[in-house]
């Protein structure tokens, strides 16, 4: 037999260093296949799978679920070697044994009778009278303690509270919007734009659009778009700063707000500036589907510029 070996908890992301260990597929003596998910560790950005890296069997677990674990830390053991299939339960009651036999394991034989019993014709002697009485005695103060004084009117109306425990990526996207009001210098305007041209074009096209390419023709696709013509357009605004030098980026990165169950998130579509209306349409439904099944890359969740829906136009 090979010698078992140490799975340890893999690189989530650059950024990433530990994360909460949700949920163990298998347990101790279970069989994988090369491949098949183990464990699922929770970050603050997407649900990372470890798979085992070869075929086997678990020997045992290193963590509980919930616990915080970091990289590289021992998550669990592996005994390599075909996975086996999962024994059948075994029968009960053999069929070619005798039905005497059946009956003497399920029906236990009565004890042998002792020689007190004996004499006394099989019925068992009477106790001392003493000890009835002091039965009756002890059973006296048990009936005085249950008499409890009434208990006080309760309080009109509801208070009860329930409380649950925040995941890692809500707990992150707090932390975040607190840091932003914190430190941005934050400036609201509102801008009057006419929608109509872009209203009429939506409406003449979204039905072919969804026939040919199966994809809705949103108002997201045309905000993206704009956004990375714009962007092109004035590469100041599309600039970061690193170090002492100033980066002008030939490329358009755009997030898009997706909710989730778990929360929202901000996925990339990457190269922007190249996108059609449908295609953009296509990817933004891609990365949702992805983020809503917890399956994004980690490297997919930071961009230079981010697009949100805006509230929609007024009509009148």
């Amino acid at each position: 037999l090979l010698p078992a070996e140490t799975i340890k908890v893999p690189q989530m992301a650059e950024s990433i260093s530990e994360g909460t260990l949700r949920s163990w597929s298998k347990q101790v003596g279970d069989s994988v296949e090369a491949d098949e998910e183990v464990a699922t560790i929770e970050t603050d950005k997407i649900d990372v799978s470890v798979n085992a890296p070869k075929s086997g069997k678990i020997v045992e677990l290193l963590a509980k679920e919930d616990d915080t674990v970091s990289v590289g830390q021992d998550l669990f053991i592996i005994e390599p070697g075909e996975a086996s299939p999962a024994p059948q339960e075994q029968k009960k009651v053999d069929p070619e044994e005798p039905k005497d036999q059946q009956l003497d394991k399920t029906t236990p034989e009565p004890p042998a009778p002792s020689s007190a019993d004996k004499q006394s014709g099989g019925i068992p002697p009477e106790g001392p009278k003493e000890s009835k009485k002091e039965v009756k005695q002890d059973s006296k103060p048990k009936e005085v303690k249950s008499k409890a004084p009434s208990a006080a009117p309760k309080v009109p109306g509801n208070r009860g509270e329930t409380r649950v425990k925040m995941n890692r990526m809500r707990l992150r996207i707090a932390e975040r919007l607190k840091e932003s009001q914190n430190a941005a210098a934050s400036l609201t305007t509102f801008n009057e734009i006419d929608m109509s041209s872009l209203m009429e074009m939506r409406k003449k096209y979204k039905d072919e659009v969804l026939k040919e390419h199966d994809v809705k023709l949103g108002f997201m696709s045309a905000f993206a778009r704009a956004c990375a013509l714009a962007l092109k357009e004035i590469p100041a605004a599309n600039a970061s700063i690193e170090g002492d030098e100033i980066v002008y980026h030939d490329y358009v990165d755009l997030s898009v707000a997706v909710a989730t169950p778990k929360g929202l998130v901000t996925p990339v579509v990457r190269n922007a500036e190249g996108m059609g209306f449908v295609d953009i349409e296509k990817e933004i439904a891609a990365l949702g589907t992805k983020a809503r099944d917890g399956k994004l890359p980690s490297h997919s969740t930071a961009a230079l510029t981010s697009a949100t829906h805006p509230a929609p136009p007024a009509i009148g």
